[in-house]
């Protein structure tokens, strides 16, 4: 397979290419079927750090964090042998073939002051779905983004189920502490640029919440799980495009291949890991001192949920 990789100016666009064909949707009789696995060849980027002394809600949120008082967001998640997961593999190219309906509505919950998933995949002009799992307040900003500069996709509070404890310095309960409950439903219209594919959604309260999404025109995407592999099925016969892609990943990764009648077509796909300073918040080895924590927030935050390494 030949594997085709391009730089990009910016953070990240990928364009449609040519004029957009409206996808006509069939029924798809003996298709292929697409498996593969993606692997990440190279050092793995440093993480994001977080102060939480300077977040609310600093308590509840840092039942996550790293024990010394700061709340870790890893965008890269790779195995020992670099398996690339949280990664949305599509094909461009297809036409006609399977429903869309097949999909559902994305759902992304806000859960231990995490957007879950990290990644999501929309179709233009879809609504999505948000929901708060946490007994805090989140407010959601979403932005398309491209190196011609972001624009406001919406921007609206996220409201938590009124049942939840309030008292987070009581512990006692340590049931009823991590105790989700689903708040009321928020439903949102990505409504993108032309041109434009891709969005972030992050809270205006807990900056290390952030979730990112791709919108595609067809029904044949997936996306990588803890092995790094994905399926694509019921593919009409035919030569497409294979996309990866990842939100900081500044390379476009491809892979044009062939399925036939009934046929299954294996690849792997190597993504070189981006070098450099990825991000404003990465971690640094050491700290500036105004960003210290004190002992006394330190045995405050406590990290009951995940202790994170950096």
């Amino acid at each position: 397979m030949k594997l085709i990789t391009r730089c990009m100016v910016g953070l990240v666009l990928l364009s449609l290419s040519g004029p957009a064909l409206a996808y006509q949707e069939m029924t798809v009789s003996n298709g292929g079927t697409i498996k593969g696995t993606v692997k990440l060849d190279g050092l793995v980027p440093k993480p994001k750090g977080y102060n939480l002394t300077t977040l609310p809600d600093q308590l509840y949120c840092g039942r996550i964090s790293d024990g010394q008082g700061w709340r870790i967001l890893q965008p890269f998640q790779v195995g020992a042998a670099g398996e690339f997961r949280e990664v949305v593999v599509y094909l461009e190219g297809v036409e006609k073939g399977k429903s869309f309906a097949e999909g559902g509505i994305p759902q992304i919950e806000a859960k231990d002051c995490l957007f879950l998933p990290f990644t999501t995949v929309v179709r233009d002009d879809q609504t999505v779905t948000v929901v708060n799992m946490d007994p805090v307040m989140h407010d959601i900003q979403a932005y398309e983004t491209s190196h011609l500069g972001a624009r406001v996709l919406f921007n609206v509070p996220l409201p938590m189920n009124p049942q939840h404890p309030r008292n987070f310095k009581d512990r006692s309960d340590a049931a009823m502490y991590h105790k989700h409950m689903a708040g009321a439903p928020t439903k949102q219209l990505v409504d993108l640029s032309k041109g434009r594919r891709i969005f972030v959604m992050q809270c205006g309260f807990h900056a290390y919440m952030e979730s990112w999404g791709v919108a595609v025109t067809n029904p044949y995407f997936a996306k990588t799980d803890e092995q790094g592999r994905f399926t694509i099925t019921d593919i009409p016969p035919g030569t497409y495009k294979l996309v990866v892609w990842h939100p900081y990943i500044r390379t476009v990764n491809e892979q044009v291949l062939t399925v036939n009648h009934n046929g299954t077509v294996k690849t792997t796909i190597v993504v070189q890991a981006p070098t450099g300073r990825l991000y404003a918040n990465e971690v640094l080895a050491h700290d500036y001192v105004r960003y210290n924590v004190t002992e006394e927030a330190q045995k405050e935050i406590d990290p009951m949920l995940q202790k994170q390494s950096r």
